[in-house]
């Protein structure tokens, strides 16, 4: 028997607002997920106070090494100080412990000013703390804040730590940080024989890893001296996943100011391997690109001597090139913009510099410009090695894909 048109059109009407509801309670829902605050490892104290009381404890950090708080942050070593927590000493990475050095700048030893404690630099006569830096400490704290990019050279830094720690039984405890492009995994591969300073291990340019998770990685894959271990312990973040949007509160280094120049760095990064000016020396670091032995275009800008260049390529000279302020975010790196640089640039002989190897991973990518190869033939030539780290990285992921 027929149900009635009536009370049909009831029933479906009800079926239909009890969806409605559903949905967007469970849409609501998932944008509260979504919208949970981040919280980095330094700012869950509950989680480690505990493990340092009574111990000597050197601090690996710079200027992103904060607690952050409603009305701005406080820096962890005054934090931890005014927790009676025993810091004998700081460790300083590239930039310095105040971030404020040029890239690759000389950075020297000495005391800080607000607590006296003394600062050892990793960036100045050694980058790997010596048996005497080590000296009367019994637990060593690493946080920085990173980007995810194999160049940028807290990661190196990360690698001496750990491996001045497992030859010297002390513990290090990781204070995680979000990365503002750990979304997506690309970029080439280093070879192993091209290692240094500037890329110690064989990852993607971009490895889609927190540093806390690159640690395990380190310590999972041997990659220290002798196959040693270090004894390393991560305090996670909190309400992280790898497509989380990240805000960066402070600049992690003097030339990547905002997060636009910190989406565009791993693209623009080859550029500090050839003489093409990647914005240093502007406003607009690694958010613009240019060269005065570019031809003429409708875009120009001049490179002057500011904070984290004292030295800009092209200094002082009209550059032409290409704005990309406006760009959309990018999930993968982008190298049409390097082939178009190689293009345009009218030295061809002096493109590639001594530092460019080092910067790509390897001389593949040169070969390759050099013989024409297409944006999209280059990215292509990565992925199955991609894949490949893809399966190594998934062993030791914290978080959520």
């Amino acid at each position: 028997m027929l149900m009635p048109f009536k009370l049909v059109f009831k029933n479906t009407f009800l079926i239909l607002v009890f969806f409605c509801f559903t949905t967007l309670s469970s849409c609501k829902a998932q944008n509260k997920s979504v919208n949970k605050e981040i919280l980095v490892a330094a700012n869950r104290t509950n989680n480690y106070l505990p493990l340092l009381k009574k111990f000597k404890i050197g601090v690996v950090a710079n200027q992103t090494s904060v607690i952050f708080k409603k009305d701005g942050h406080t820096h962890l070593i005054d934090s931890l100080l005014k927790l009676n927590i025993k810091i004998n000493k700081v460790f300083s990475p590239e930039h310095g412990f105040r971030g404020k050095a040029d890239a690759a700048e000389h950075v020297a030893s000495g005391l800080d000013s607000k607590t006296g404690l003394p600062i050892i630099s990793l960036y100045g006569k050694h980058k790997k703390p010596t048996t005497e830096d080590l000296q009367n400490l019994e637990l060593m704290i690493f946080d920085i804040q990173d980007v995810g990019v194999r160049f940028y050279t807290y990661i190196s830094t990360l690698h001496y730590v750990m491996e001045a720690c497992a030859e010297n039984n002390i513990p290090l405890i990781v204070f995680d940080r979000p990365n503002p492009n750990g979304h997506y995994v690309d970029g080439p591969m280093l070879n192993p024989k091209h290692s240094s300073f500037v890329g110690k291990h064989p990852v993607p340019l971009v490895y889609g890893m927190t540093i806390g998770e690159y640690a395990k990685m380190i310590n999972g894959e041997k990659w220290l001296k002798n196959g040693i271990q270090c004894d390393l312990k991560v305090i996670e973040l909190e309400n992280y996943t790898h497509q989380s949007t990240y805000h960066l509160p402070i600049k992690p280094s003097p030339n990547l100011p905002n997060d636009k120049a910190i989406n565009l760095y791993p693209s623009l990064g080859f550029f500090e391997g050839t003489p093409i000016n990647a914005g240093r020396g502007t406003e607009y670091q690694f958010q613009q690109y240019g060269s005065a032995l570019f031809p003429k275009t409708d875009f120009s800008y001049t490179p002057h001597p500011n904070e984290g260049s004292k030295h800009p390529k092209d200094e002082n000279k009209l550059c032409y090139g290409v704005d990309l302020k406006t760009t959309l975010y990018l999930n993968k790196v982008n190298i049409e913009w390097l082939v178009d640089a190689y293009q345009k640039y009218q030295n061809k002989e002096k493109f590639f510099g001594a530092t460019f190897t080092i910067h790509a991973g390897d001389t593949i990518l040169e070969h390759q410009l050099k013989k024409g190869f297409t944006a999209k033939k280059i990215e292509e030539s990565w992925q199955s090695e991609i894949e490949k780290f893809k399966l190594i990285r998934t062993k030791y992921l914290l978080y959520p894909l």
